[in-house]
């Protein structure tokens, strides 16, 4: 493959996604962080600063993010939904998404990695999720489910273009699961 056709969509924050960044950084692969005004960040390569009508252009009902996350959020306004309003943003940007975090009952992830992670399900983009709670790595399309565990590659989505998101508080075991969609980029 020619690197040079990979890119990382990111947010460029502390933890899982500075890491997914530092590994895109090291094989040669294109990183780009969106960001906004008064939102803080850990990676500072091909940083994107969303102005006010870009995450307007993510915007989507309060209402319906709170119903299907199971999650109430208050003010459209506050800093909560204009992440979530990037990471619809970046969701769109990429063809796969990768998130590190842990996987809820209710089939959701926790915290702000959550909505990204939905987003991509609504859009019926491949979705990877590592869950460094259980070890164990879940692949979703659509409404479709597959069960691996740490070591086992990411085979099933060959694009090239993909989110790295996922908790700030990164465990060891997450930290290596980052390399896995990397190294999918990098072998095709």
């Amino acid at each position: 493959m020619n690197r040079d056709e990979g890119i990382l969509f990111s947010g460029g924050a502390a933890g899982a996604e500075a890491s997914s960044g530092a590994c895109a950084e090291r094989h040669g692969i294109e990183e780009v962080n969106f960001t906004f005004e008064g939102h803080t960040i850990a990676r500072h390569r091909g940083v994107r600063v969303l102005n006010h009508e870009e995450l307007q252009s993510g915007d989507i009902s309060l209402a319906y993010v709170s119903r299907l996350m199971h999650r109430r959020y208050a003010d459209a306004a506050d800093h909560a939904a204009r992440c979530s309003r990037r990471s619809g943003i970046r969701s769109t940007a990429a063809r796969r998404s990768t998130s590190i975090g842990a996987i809820l009952d209710d089939g959701t992830v926790r915290g702000g990695t959550g909505w990204g992670a939905e987003f991509a399900k609504l859009c019926n983009k491949p979705l990877h999720v590592f869950d460094s709670g259980e070890e164990k790595l879940v692949h979703l399309v659509g409404r479709g489910l597959g069960e691996a565990h740490l070591g086992q590659r990411f085979r099933s989505s060959p694009t090239r273009i993909f989110t790295g998101t996922g908790t700030r508080r990164l465990q060891p075991n997450g930290a290596r699961a980052i390399d896995d969609p990397v190294h999918a980029v990098v072998r095709r």
